[in-house]
């Protein structure tokens, strides 16, 4: 399979993150893509407020991006932010897949860590993702996602070959190191590849400094072995990457954690699913 990991750095005009995510998902069409995936956030960046800016999965920003999947027969996984029936929003991903209907997946960890709290305007969802590309099946998670290994090893058991990762992770001391490691360490844990895929690193210093998640780039590709297919750097980049997704059946049979898996009773008598 052929992938497109677009590690852009989106702004606060939606209009304007649209016709970017449309000129990149037109390129990588041109070169043979059938799956391009975008940032979280690629709506709308984090540090601005966000309630005037979801809109609901059959709005005209979605519509957009189902738009431009149709017009180039490539399959497109971008963050958005929709409204949510509690008066907040939910952080989600649509998957605009050509000439079908479009899927959406509302993020189900919420990152209220490190000083930043989600759940204050964010509501969580509470189903996984997995869809059909040919004859493939894929798995979506967003950002903070990537550090709860269950969810992963739930994909998997979904039939996920292939999970992507949309994110715009946040800066500070460590965080590179734990987001190159945890992306590998997924890989293993559901014995399949991850892209993760995250925002590039601001070029704007202010917000680049400021305390939102914003991106830091470091965009990584795993195998189902844990091995490291591509790494980028901190700015932007879109590039392809050649998959060969028959790998994570040969992985899964050699290395047979999925098979193997236990669950573990809790403490308080209850079992872990």
């Amino acid at each position: 399979m052929r992938l497109a990991m677009a590690q852009i750095s989106t702004g606060t005009d939606p209009q304007a993150n649209l016709t970017r995510i449309v000129e990149e998902t037109r390129r990588a069409a041109r070169d043979g893509a059938e799956l391009i995936v975008f940032p979280e956030a690629s709506m709308c960046r984090f540090g601005v407020s966000l309630r005037n800016v979801a809109q609901p999965l059959d709005g005209p920003w979605a519509s957009g991006v189902s738009g431009v999947a149709d017009e180039t027969g490539v399959t497109v996984v971008a963050g958005m932010f929709t409204p949510s029936p509690d008066g907040r929003i939910r952080n989600t991903l649509v998957v605009a897949r050509p000439g079908l209907q479009r899927l959406a997946y509302d993020k189900i960890h919420l990152f209220d860590a490190f000083g930043f709290r989600e759940s204050d305007t964010i509501a969580a969802g509470d189903e996984p993702l997995v869809f059909d590309l040919g004859e493939h099946r894929i798995g979506v998670a967003t950002c903070y996602d990537i550090r709860f290994p269950e969810l992963f090893t739930e994909l998997a058991r979904r039939g996920a070959q292939l999970v992507v990762v949309p994110a715009s992770w946040g800066a500070g001391p460590g965080k590179l190191a734990q987001w190159q490691l945890l992306a590998s360490a997924r890989a293993l844990d559901s014995v399949s590849y991850v892209a993760a895929v995250g925002q590039a690193s601001p070029a704007d210093a202010a917000v680049r400094e400021s305390s939102a998640p914003t991106g830091i780039g470091h965009s990584r590709i795993s195998d189902p072995f844990g091995s490291v297919v591509a790494d980028y750097d901190s700015g932007e980049r879109v590039d392809l990457h050649d998959l060969d997704l028959s790998r994570t059946d040969k992985a899964r049979t050699a290395l047979a954690t999925l098979a193997n898996r236990r669950d573990i009773p809790r403490l308080d008598g209850t079992d872990a699913k």
